[in-house]
């Protein structure tokens, strides 16, 4: 049986091996988390859990991805409620009878263990940080002192060689002479260990700093109690000390002339040249790095590449997993970029990035849910703001900036070609409606306002996406999925089987599949490339309720977001 590793904060009061199963008389390896009930379980009784009709729709997750269980806390205006969610608009802590009060009507809440969570990865990312970038690129500059210290060192013993034997040419006239320049190649040396040994010290006292960091976060996320690590602030890490490369001198040979002893010995050159500073490498650039494909990586690539081309629709659709995003109220948008990470958006445009585990890496708030971001081939998120009318980019270190202004036009939805990095924006103005085409440099490429008989395009491109044979592919919420080639020119328009088609999230996989969400009959309806109806993909025989987002990833997999919840189902439907 395997073992799980212990926190501080998960050692039990009594010892024991592993961690146990809470149910009674139950003492196997726990494996799951109950989060509603906040039950330790095994793999057994975690399968009877949820096969119980009192907690069939109970929250059971890895144990490493549980809630942290806040402790309880009496709400000061209703005594006999505990304290559970945060009013967003009031910053303040309240119970289920706060939120019925006139000063909390209308107000968004959200649930504190959720906060507490989001805090506790907050923390985790900064030991992180420290860990795999601060730390390493400290200790690697603390080596490169010490290694500058030893050449330095071996280019100035090689000076005292050449300087010895030119004074034991001429040694009964150079006595002077070389005592002068010893005594200057001397104060040379110490001014330069000197300087090193400082920086040397300064790196000391910063590696230490950053471990006495660690320590106490740690410390901070084991000790503390949840209510008090909400209110810890995030700490500052302090950036890297600056430090110098020694410049050595150099030693000019003299030429043997009795008349100019100072001239026959040579003479020591000062250094002039200011000190460079040794480089740090940014975090972005040790993200790039990793991200960079090994020569094993592309080998596998091509494995999956030859794998393609013997892909078909499996008979059956196999659920892989399921997990909450922390966060969103529900989950209208996903993106998925190379390196496994996700970013989900709901109805109320809160934007998040998570790892596969659904751990929460960053979380910003945009002006929509629907189709608004994408993933480029560079592993740059892009998003709209349809009410400023812009198009932002979010960079791998995160940072925000404003890509493309579009004027007039508000950008509902985009898309960043897989085949070109071309990026495809639906916009919306007045009554009128189009797709324009940027390159990755953001510069205007195409405007597709009128299909070739003149008309202009009737439906409000809320998602777009691309198939790979370049058509061009929306949907609008209403009625229709209207598809287009890459010149413009239409290809055909599917209304659905029956009445009643509301067509959501779209999407194409690496067979020309056309995937599309419907919102009246809770189905994912798969069309081939021409239109033709295949299948429904997903129905609600699978659990799906309100679809409204479909993405492919590059290993086939077919992430499924609903508007009623905020789980993210992952289905195998090729084989």
């Amino acid at each position: 049986m395997e073992k799980i590793a212990l926190s501080k904060m998960d050692i039990p009061r009594r010892a024991q091996h592993f961690l146990e199963c809470d149910i009674e008389e139950c003492k196997r390896n726990c494996e799951f988390y109950c989060n509603p009930c906040y039950q330790r379980l095994c793999k057994q009784c975690s399968d009877e859990h949820l096969k119980s009709p009192e907690s069939k729709n109970h929250e059971v997750v890895l144990y490493q991805q549980r809630k942290r269980q806040l402790l309880a806390e009496k709400c000061k205006i209703h005594p006999t409620k505990d304290v559970d969610m945060l009013c967003e608009e009031c910053q303040v802590p309240v119970c289920s009878k706060c939120v019925t009060q006139q000063n909390h009507r209308g107000h968004i809440f959200t649930d504190l263990e959720t906060i507490y969570a989001e805090k506790y990865a907050d923390f985790q990312q900064e030991i992180f940080k420290i860990q795999e970038y601060f730390l390493p690129i400290s200790q690697d500059l603390q080596k490169e002192i010490k290694k500058d210290s030893s050449e330095m060192k071996h280019i100035m013993d090689n000076i005292r060689t050449s300087m010895k034997t030119e004074g034991e040419t001429l040694k009964s006239l150079v006595d002077t002479v070389i005592s002068e320049n010893m005594k200057q190649l001397d104060q040379i040396e110490n001014s330069l260990l000197e300087d090193l040994n400082t920086q040397d010290m300064t790196m000391d006292a910063y590696i230490t700093y950053l471990n006495n960091l660690v320590k106490e976060l740690h410390r901070c996320l084991s000790s503390s109690e949840p209510q008090e690590l909400m209110s810890e602030k995030k700490p500052k890490i302090q950036s890297i000390p600056e430090t110098t490369k020694p410049v050595t001198p150099e030693f000019t040979a003299g030429q043997y002339n009795k008349s100019d002893v100072t001239k026959l010995l040579g003479k020591i050159q000062v250094p002039t040249t200011k000190a460079e500073k040794r480089e740090i490498r940014p975090i972005k650039s040790v993200y790039n790095t990793a991200m960079k494909p090994t020569h094993k990586q592309m080998k596998e690539d091509r494995k999956k590449s030859d794998k393609k081309q013997t892909l078909s629709l499996s008979a059956s659709v196999t659920k892989v997993r399921e997990f909450n995003i922390p966060g969103v109220r529900n989950v209208y948008h996903v993106s998925k970029d190379q390196s496994d990470i996700l970013w989900i958006s709901d109805g109320l445009g809160n934007l998040v990035q998570l790892d596969l585990q659904g751990n929460v890496i960053h979380k910003i708030k945009t002006s929509d849910g629907r189709g608004c971001h994408t993933v480029t081939q560079d592993g740059d998120l892009i998003f709209t703001d349809k009410y400023n009318s812009v198009i932002n980019r979010i960079t791998q270190d995160n940072n925000i900036t404003e890509f493309i202004k579009t004027g007039i036009w508000r950008p509902l939805s985009i898309h960043s070609s897989h085949i070109n990095g071309d990026l495809l924006v639906g916009m919306k103005k007045d009554d009128e409606a189009k797709v324009t085409r940027y390159n990755k440099t953001g510069k205007e490429l195409q405007n597709i306002q009128r299909d070739n008989k003149g008309q202009g395009l009737n439906n409000t491109p809320y998602y777009i996406t691309e198939n790979i044979n370049g058509d061009i592919c929306t949907s609008d919420l209403y009625n229709e999925v209207v598809v287009m080639n890459k010149s413009g020119h239409d290809r055909f328009s599917y209304t659905g089987q029956k009445s009643g088609f509301r067509p959501y999230g779209i999407c194409t996989d690496v067979l020309g599949h056309i995937l599309v969400c419907d919102g009246f009959s809770d189905t994912v309806h798969l069309l081939d490339q021409d239109g033709q109806f295949l299948s429904l993909l997903i129905t609600k025989q699978q659990g799906v309720k309100t679809p409204r987002s479909v993405c492919v990833d590059d290993e086939n997999n077919l992430y499924l977001g609903q508007g009623d919840t905020n789980t993210l189902t992952v289905y195998k439907y090729l084989q």
